[in-house]
This record gives C-alpha cells, sequence and structure tokens, in this order.
C-alpha cells in the first residue's frame, strides 16, 4: 500500500518505532538509525533480569526495516543523516526538541533545507510548555498522567502499571494516522509539514468519552467491583466450569429481557426491582447476585449458546495464550507469520488481497549501514573512515 514512500526513523523504544513499524508492514521503506549502542528495547529482556536470545517486542516494532548506524553527535554521522534525510518523504523521531535542536535536527532547520519534507515528533507531553522536554513513556505520561489508570483501578485500588507497550501502540496509531493525513496534504500542496504527536494528548484521547463527561459535567463515576456496579448488566460473570464471561448490554432496555430470558429468569423482567435502568442501578448488588446463580448453574456452552440465541454482545473473558489459540481472532487476521515461520502480532488493519507476511525481520545493529551510505553516494574509502 505504501510503495515508495521512505521513511527515516531516528527513534527508540516503542511507540514511534511501532508507527514505523506499522508503515513498513504496510509497505514503505524505513530506515532505522541508532546509536552505536544501539536502540535499548534491543536489551529489554536483559534489563528485566530475564536471560532469553529472542526479542520479539523489537522484533514486532522493527521488522521489515532496514537498519543503520551513526553516531549523530560527530559531524560526519550527522551530515550522513541529514543527507540520509534528504532522500526521505517522512523523518519520524522521539528524540526530545532540545537535543535534536543542538544537533541541528529540529523542524525548523530541516524544513528550511527540505520543504517537501514530512517532519513527525512523537514526544512524552508534546513541543510546548513547561514539560515539552521531560522524558515521558507510557506508563508515566500515558497511563498514569493523562488518567487511563486512575479510570482503569476500581475504586479504592492503589495504582498499577500498564502491561508493555499498550500506551505506547496506541500512539503509534495515532501516530500512523497522523502521518498519512499529512502525506495526503502534500499530494495536493507539494509542500510537507510538522506532524506532532504525544503519548499524554493520545491517552486524554484514549479516555475521551469520560474524559468529555468530566470537562462538561465536572464530575465522572468511577470504575467500581462488579457488585457496585453503575450499570449491572455490562459486567462480568462466571459460569459453572469455571469460565467467566463478559457481558454488555446496548443503551435502552431493549437486552434486558433477552439475558433474563436467556439466563432461565424471564420473571426479572417484571420484579419492579429491576423494572427499569435507575431501578437497576439501585439494587444492582441484589441483580448481580441472581445473575451470579443464573451463571453459575449453567456450563459455558450452554450459556454461550443462550446468549447468541439472543442476538446479545458477550465475549470470552479471556488471557493472551486464550487469544494465540483463539479461531476468531487467527480468522480476523490478528497474526501474522514471520519469515522464520513464527507468529507475530499483526498491523491492525487488513488489506484483503494484499501478502500480509512481514518482508523481512528486524534489521541486527548497523546490519544496512554500508548499502545504505553507499546509495547516498559514500565511496567505500569514506565509509570505512566513518566506521573508524
Amino acid at each position: 500500500m505504501l510503495r515508495d514512500l521512505k521513511v527515516v526513523e531516528l527513534a527508540t523504544y516503542i511507540a514511534a518505532p511501532g508507527a514505523a513499524g506499522i508503515l513498513a508492514d504496510w509497505g514503505a521503506d524505513v530506515v532505522k538509525v541508532e546509536a552505536p549502542d544501539g536502540d535499548p528495547m534491543r536489551r529489554f529482556f536483559e534489563t528485566i533480569g530475564a536471560d532469553q536470545a529472542a526479542n520479539p517486542i523489537f522484533e514486532l516494532d522493527n521488522r521489515g526495516k532496514r537498519g543503520i548506524v551513526l553516531d549523530i553527535r560527530t559531524p560526519g554521522g550527522a551530515e550522513a543523516l541529514k543527507r540520509l534525510i534528504a532522500t526521505a518523504d517522512i523523518f519520524l523521531t522521539n528524540v526530545r526538541p532540545a537535543a535534536l535542536r543542538r544537533a541541528g535536527l529540529d523542524h525548523e532547520t530541516l524544513r528550511a533545507a527540505f520543504p517537501a519534507l514530512i517532519y513527525c515528533s512523537l514526544t512524552g507531553y508534546g513541543l510546548t510548555g513547561p514539560d515539552a522536554d521531560k522524558p515521558g513513556m507510557d506508563v508515566a505520561a500515558f497511563w498514569s498522567r493523562a488518567g487511563v489508570g486512575a479510570l482503569t483501578a476500581p475504586k479504592g485500588a492503589e495504582p498499577f502499571p500498564i502491561r508493555t507497550g499498550m500506551g505506547d501502540h496506541i500512539t503509534s496509531l495515532a501516530t500512523v494516522s497522523a502521518i498519512l493525513a499529512a502525506v495526503h496534504e502534500r499530494h495536493r500542496t507539494g509542500v510537507g509539514r510538522l506532524v506532532e504527536t504525544s503519548l499524554l494528548r493520545t491517552g486524554a484521547y484514549a479516555i475521551g468519552s469520560d474524559l468529555a463527561i468530566q470537562l462538561h459535567f465536572g464530575k465522572l463515576a468511577s470504575t467500581r467491583p462488579r457488585r457496585e456496579a453503575v450499570q449491572p448488566l455490562a459486567n462480568f460473570f462466571q459460569t459453572r466450569d469455571g469460565r467467566w464471561i463478559c457481558l454488555l448490554a446496548r443503551q435502552g432496555a431493549t437486552d434486558w429481557p433477552r439475558i433474563a430470558a436467556a439466563v432461565g429468569r424471564p420473571e426479572l423482567v417484571d420484579d419492579p426491582r429491576f423494572s427499569g435502568a435507575r431501578a437497576r442501578r439501585e439494587n444492582t448488588a441484589a441483580l448481580v447476585d441472581i445473575l451470579d446463580e443464573a451463571f453459575g448453574a449453567m456450563d459455558y456452552e450452554t450459556a454461550a449458546a443462550a446468549l447468541d440465541a439472543g442476538d446479545i454482545t458477550w465475549a470470552p473473558w479471556q488471557t493472551p495464550r486464550d487469544l494465540v489459540e483463539d479461531p476468531q481472532a487467527q480468522a480476523a487476521g490478528c497474526f501474522v507469520e514471520t519469515l522464520d515461520g513464527r507468529r507475530s502480532p499483526a498491523a491492525p488493519a487488513r488489506f484483503p488481497g494484499i501478502d500480509e507476511r512481514p518482508r523481512a525481520p528486524a534489521p541486527s545493529l548497523g546490519a544496512d549501514t554500508a548499502a545504505v551510505l553507499a546509495e547516498l553516494g559514500y565511496s567505500d574509502e569514506e565509509i570505512e573512515a566513518l566506521r573508524a
């Protein structure tokens, strides 16, 4: 889909490399530029004290890219990067603005030299404001500061961290969409632009429905345990064989009679405690206890069939181990087969008729340095001088 689009990535960790990884999956030529010691995500398992030879986290976000090493703190390295950027459609970076200015890689400098360049900056907190140069990762900027974690934790629970890369990958999606919007604009104008995304802003959008309520009414209901749920029918129930079901009643009164019938308790619809949304909310604990008993008398397969017969929105509560064996996840294209025959998470869109396999594994550190520099016109002697 993105054939002939060239991306230069000067980025580390997950959010920005993840965005470039999606672009690479969709056909863009992505050149990943690393410092001599490499992207820290190459050493993820070492950092957490685990001895793992394979690194599927790094592979996911960097497959299909070409990789070069440049020390941009040196004049030769900085000049080589600028020559590479001159050949690119997009420059994507998550380096903090002050460091980019010192290296002459800030937007103003590159835009003056390359007017058609789309310059994408992904940061923790944005390019303006008092915290623009603060380091930001998804647990800090997305999960903690944007309020995503506070909304997720049940009322009264202590803070806990997000899992690896979740906020990063949501920001990756935001970044890809912003870049492609700028590509479309450039088709019309011939001129590039600055594109800015941040973990903080993406986090605020991710909780946008709740945040809209907070902004409008000045208050917001907390996430509560099952027996205190604001909407008792939007809840989780365990079957006789220990499986959990996520039940989700749609808006309005349509689903309540269907749910009552599915669990074998149609008389509940006429119970004045549960006759309307307000009544059910005021009697949440009692209704949850009744539904717990009803689902607890059914095995999972029976409950699933009854809910499907009522056209009720529900899903199994699954672990990642369950997901990788889920035939619907396979059918929906959630996984791709890599060139070494393994499975990996797929980029989050499908283009039917196009081979979805990643084009190549993630590059080893500096694997394509000589080849890319040769494309830029460097002689063998100049490449060896830079290497030295």
